[in-house]
């Protein structure tokens, strides 16, 4: 069973240990007023491990990325050597060892 926190007109807090189902009080605890409101505070909320996003998303889209800068850079320079301007020196043809020894 949950406990439940209520405020009434007068500032006033108190709790109750109550079934989810049972009514709410109709005056405070302390005081006596009426009516008395709910009080309800924010979750916290805790990630804890790798996270959500790593480990469901994450790992797609980085492999994604790798193959296509791979790619890129692959294909940029064979542009750039093939389409420069520049003159390169021809092979030298290499050296065969006679075949006599």
């Amino acid at each position: 069973m949950p406990i439940y926190e209520y405020r009434c007109p007068n500032d006033h807090l108190f709790e109750r240990f109550q079934s989810i189902t049972a009514p709410a009080p109709e005056r405070c605890d302390v005081c006596g007023a009426a009516p008395v409101e709910l009080v309800l505070y924010p979750v916290a909320i805790h990630y804890k491990g790798s996270g959500f996003y790593s480990t469901d998303y994450g790992k797609k889209g980085k492999a994604a990325k790798k193959d296509g800068a791979a790619g890129d850079s692959g294909s940029s320079s064979s542009s750039d050597s093939s389409g420069s301007s520049e003159k390169t020196a021809p092979a030298k043809p290499e050296k065969k060892a006679p075949a006599g020894d």
